[in-house]
Order: structure tokens, then C-alpha cells, then sequence
């Protein structure tokens, strides 16, 4: 097991965020690399028996990574964290334990879909077999298939620019940055890179090989359920950013870019495990999806214990504690984003990522009868993917 220093994250405070999340080190140590969702943190939940399999591949690759990538990485931890939700400044311990149980997930999908790829007789994994390990939500294998076909643009006016039609792109893109709006003639001379739609293959139109054409007002039921969610996201950072000044906002849209594969995919393969859960090299794309799914871990993640603290709090306030009574007697101001958490403005804390841990872990009543064996449900229950 390896032990390194301890780190603690500063947000910058007042109105003047003026640098980004930064890494300072303290004399204080912890242990990284052994798992925080024991038995004992998360309850009686019985998928945590399969916990200390996890917990050795992770001490393994904590070993063999590097401090300064590490470090690296909880930054981006911390950003995500901000991004999601949480405007207080979390504990190097909130981090870290949000960070392993990530990583937990992160190996449980690549040994799933090494699984799945076994099975179909190859040895490398595939878009499709991690695609299919999410397929009961819907509405994060449309944001997948949304930001594959974005992709997929991106990369064929790439192409287009490396051809030599990078001019009239460059030309339109100077128009537009210098505020001039294109007439109906130019929009029509213009081309249009449609964004490609990503098929599935368990889709029922896959098994025909001629295929209906696409309209482009046509949505279905995945869209409608993508569009709903993200709408809810954006609500909820239209909340947010609505008071903010410049400078707040420039230290907002640093952290919305933060990302754990781009120009970092040599330090994501080495924290995910490539080459310990899977011999097979994965290819750019298999990288940027599983990228994109840890963002999807860590805000799902943070979201909940956010909630979680939510409700601690109002169960507080309803009770009338001491604590709760001296808040509500403080004059009530309008607070900056930056604030410290002296308003009663905390920081979730283990205890509220280990609960949020526990309830996402709950075994839904429908795929329960799945799982039972004689009547019984099994000693271990399966890992539920976050």
C-alpha cells in the first residue's frame, strides 16, 4: 500500500478567482489506494463483499503511479466536483474517497466489457460493449451517442481543413467572431457537417438492412429523455452562474473544461488500468468513452451526496438544534459563489458520499427477481454501475 501526502484543494475566495484549482502539500499523510466502501461505511449492503478484489487492483495501480499524476488527477476531481454542485471547498478526504470509489467503477466496466468481448470471440473491447453495459439508462446512452456524434463532426471538418477547405471555414469563422450575420445565401452555400447518428447494435432497426431515412425534426423517446435531463442541468447552472461577475464566471468555464482524457490520455489509461484489468490496447475512441462515463460518475456521484446533505440539513433545521437555531437567527444576505461557508455553506463530507454511495447501490425491485437463486438472493450481490 503507498502512502503520500495529503493534499489540500483551495478554491480561490472573494471576488477575484484569479487561478484555478490548486494542490498543496501538507505534513499530514493518508493512504491512498485503499478502498473507503467497506461494510462497515456503506451499511449491509452485500456488494461491497466483492469490495477487496477492487481494493488490491487499486492498491496496484496506486503503486505504479506516479505522485505528480495523481495529484493531477484529484485536480480534475475537484473541478468536476465544482461543476456538479458543490461550491464549498471539499476535504482532501471527500476527494479521495469520491476518487476511489470512481476508479472502483472505472475497473468494474473495463473487466465487464473485457467479459463481453471474450464472449464474442475477440480479445479487444468495443464501442458496443460499453455502450451496452448502460443501456438501461437511457438517457445517459443518449448523451453518449450525442457526444459520439459530435465527434465524429468535429473530426470529419478536421479532415476537411487537412484537404484544403480549412479557407472557407476560416472565412466564416471571422465573420462570425467579428459579428457579421451570414444572409440566406451564404447559410445555403455553405456546407453543412450533419451530425451522424450513432447506431446501437441491439436496435431493432439494425437487423434490416435497408433503413428508413432520417428526418431531421425526428426525435425519439431517448432524446426526449436526454433533453429533459440535460434541460434540468442547465436550470441548474443558469442557477448558478446568474450573479456572477467576470472573473467568477472565467474561473467556471475553466472548470467546465476540465477533462480526464484530453491531451491526459497516457495518465487516464495508467489510472484506469489499462494493462492490468485488460491486455487488449484500446483505441482513441474506447478512451473518450470511457472518459466521458467518468465525468458521468463523478457528477452523478457528487449530486447525490448533495442531496443527501440537503436533506441532513433541513432534518437540522426541522429539529430546531442548537446549530440550526444560531443559523436562522444570522441576517440572511445574498451570498457570492466564492463565499466562504460561514453562512452554514459546508462542504459534503465522507459520511454523505458513503450514503449517496449506498443509495445508488440499491438493487432496483425490478431486476431483483433476476437475481434470485431458490428463492434467495445471492451472498454477492453484483457491483451496480454508477
Amino acid at each position: 500500500m503507498t502512502e503520500v501526502a495529503s493534499s489540500v484543494f483551495s478554491i480561490p475566495a472573494g471576488n477575484s478567482p484569479n487561478a484555478m484549482p490548486k494542490l498543496e502539500e501538507s505534513e499530514a499523510s493518508c493512504t491512498v489506494g485503499n478502498s473507503p466502501v467497506s461494510t462497515t461505511d456503506v451499511g449491509n449492503n452485500p456488494s461491497n463483499a466483492n469490495n477487496q478484489e477492487v481494493t488490491n487492483r487499486n492498491q496496484k495501480l496506486t503503486m505504479g503511479m506516479e505522485f505528480g499524476n495523481l495529484r493531477e488527477m484529484l485536480t480534475d476531481f475537484v473541478q468536476m466536483m465544482f461543476v456538479s454542485g458543490e461550491t464549498a471547498e471539499p476535504s482532501t478526504e471527500t476527494t479521495t474517497l469520491i476518487e476511489d470509489i470512481t476508479r472502483q467503477q472505472v475497473l468494474e466496466i473495463l473487466s465487464r466489457s473485457t467479459a463481453l468481448a471474450t464472449r464474442r470471440g475477440v480479445r479487444s473491447i468495443s464501442t458496443d460493449d460499453l455502450i451496452f453495459l448502460i443501456r438501461h439508462d437511457k438517457a445517459k446512452v443518449s448523451r453518449l451517442r450525442t457526444f459520439l456524434s459530435w465527434k465524429d463532426v468535429r473530426k470529419n471538418v478536421k479532415d476537411s481543413d487537412d484537404k484544403g477547405g480549412g479557407d472557407a471555414a476560416d472565412f466564416a469563422a471571422a465573420d462570425d467572431a467579428a459579428g457579421v450575420v451570414a444572409g440566406p445565401q451564404d447559410v445555403a452555400s455553405k456546407p453543412k457537417n450533419k451530425k451522424a447518428r450513432v447506431g446501437l447494435a441491439w436496435d431493432v432497426n439494425s437487423f434490416y438492412s435497408v433503413q428508413i431515412p432520417e428526418r431531421e425534426d425526428e426525435e425519439d423517446e431517448e432524446e426526449e429523455e436526454q433533453n429533459y435531463a440535460t434541460l434540468q442541468r442547465l436550470a441548474a447552472a443558469d442557477e448558478r452562474t446568474r450573479h456572477m461577475t467576470k472573473e467568477e464566471y472565467v474561473f467556471w468555464s475553466e472548470c467546465r473544461q476540465a477533462s480526464f482524457t484530453y491531451r491526459k490520455s497516457k495518465r487516464f489509461r495508467e489510472w484506469a488500468g489499462f494493462g492490468v484489468v485488460t491486455e487488449s490496447k484500446p483505441n482513441d475512441d474506447i478512451v473518450d468513452i470511457l472518459g466521458f462515463l467518468t465525468f458521468e460518475i463523478v457528477q452523478t456521484l457528487t449530486e447525490q451526496a448533495l442531496r443527501v446533505k440537503e436533506r441532513e440539513d433541513n432534518e437540522k433545521n426541522r429539529r430546531g438544534g442548537a446549530d440550526a437555531g444560531e443559523n436562522l437567527k444570522k441576517r440572511k444576505r445574498e451570498t457570492g459563489l466564492f463565499d466562504p461557508p460561514e453562512e452554514g455553506r459546508t462542504p459534503i463530507e465522507p459520511r454523505h458520499v458513503r450514503e449517496a454511495y449506498r443509495k445508488l447501490q440499491a438493487t432496483p425491485r425490478s431486476q431483483t427477481a433476476m437475481l434470485l437463486h431458490n428463492g434467495r438472493l445471492p451472498a454477492r450481490m453484483p457491483l451496480v454501475l454508477i
